[in-house]
């Protein structure tokens, strides 16, 4: 690991024990998106929220990861993008859980099962995390793969809690904003990203959050993670862009958490200020983690795109897109599978 100089710009801040935005947001604003999340949690979600039945995806065997070329990446769910780069796996935010919950007995649950099951995950290079919501870092999960995965990168604070879980020492990177660790030939920089962290009652806060930059050789990924619209993207892609792909953020957003999620319309903007070729948007399919239809953000972010150029791939969950070459995809959640 190495710290590099950061561009200008308040870095994150941490005091008290807890971790900061690079801009401080309303006094009120994590805690009541955190109640209001909760509350979304806890009610009765409009029917619209969920598929009838199970979304179309594309099953997948470790078979079929190992026998694909270079540079190909595949949509598991949410945010989980697994990767082949210079013949070794990467993965973000591995999410395998039935529920993004603490507890398995309630909370949302998935559409669909991954299209690949963890069990065929391949050894993995590394794990990239972007922060330890439930939706994004999956206890059960981490265990699993532990034994298989060569790193954990992770932003601040978050490593140690894959220790208490039992990932050895030696395997854990943490990094802070501006930062960088190379794995395998393979660049990675945590970059900022303007959100909240915490699993519990009294842990907010108490590690970082952080999107991404993945570069191999002339390529380069953008991955978000969870954030709300701020500046610090147009200092990213000054930094590191263009991008020939964005993981980008689209979906469970809403009007009251303006500041921790963005709206369709601040997620295509956030691709165009880091530079982003194509755009592929991310965290939506899997979960119901708000109040819109679970197709709305597809529709709107396909719209968006359209209007303003720019080249949008919504792979299904399981197919592969090539990032030599992306491509379009089709309108897989206009059609529907057999249910679970």
């Amino acid at each position: 690991m190495s710290a590099i100089d950061p561009p200008p710009g308040p870095p994150a801040r941490f005091s008290e024990g807890r971790f900061h935005n690079g801009a401080e947001l309303p006094k009120d604003g994590v805690g009541k998106k955190l109640r209001i999340g909760l509350k979304y949690l806890l009610r009765r979600k409009p029917a619209h929220t969920r598929p009838a039945v199970m979304p179309d995806l594309l099953p997948m065997t470790r078979q079929q990861v190992l026998d694909a070329p270079d540079r190909s990446l595949w949509r598991l769910g949410h945010s989980t993008v697994l990767l082949k780069l210079r013949g070794r796996y990467f993965i973000t935010d591995p999410v395998f859980a039935e529920r993004a919950s603490p507890v398995q007995w309630a909370g949302p649950l998935r559409f669909h099962p991954a299209p690949l099951p963890l069990e065929q995950v391949p050894p993995l290079a590394a794990v990239i995390l972007s922060h330890d919501h439930f939706d994004h870092l999956d206890e059960s999960a981490v265990r699993r793969l532990a034994p298989r995965t060569g790193r954990f990168l992770a932003p601040l604070g978050v490593g140690q809690r894959l220790i208490k879980w039992g990932v050895p020492h030696n395997k854990v990177c943490e990094l802070g904003w501006w930062q960088e660790a190379e794995v395998d030939g393979v660049r990675f920089i945590a970059t900022p990203a303007q959100h909240f962290s915490g699993r519990g009652l009294f842990d907010s806060n108490s590690t970082l959050w952080a999107s991404w930059v993945m570069i191999d050789g002339e390529r380069r990924v953008f991955f978000s993670g969870d954030t709300g619209y701020f500046e610090g993207f147009r200092a990213i892609g000054e930094r590191y862009g263009p991008f020939d792909l964005t993981l980008m953020e689209t979906g469970a957003y809403n009007v009251a958490w303006p500041n921790v999620h963005m709206q369709p319309e601040q997620s295509l903007q956030a691709h165009l200020d880091v530079r982003g070729r194509w755009m592929l948007p991310i965290h939506n399919g899997t979960f119901d983690l708000a109040m819109h239809s679970w197709q709305e953000p597809f529709e709107r972010i396909v719209a968006l795109a359209a209007a303003a150029g720019v080249d949008l791939s919504t792979p299904q969950m399981g197919e592969r897109v090539c990032l030599d070459t992306p491509h379009r995809g089709q309108a897989w959640w206009q059609r529907t599978a057999p249910a679970r």
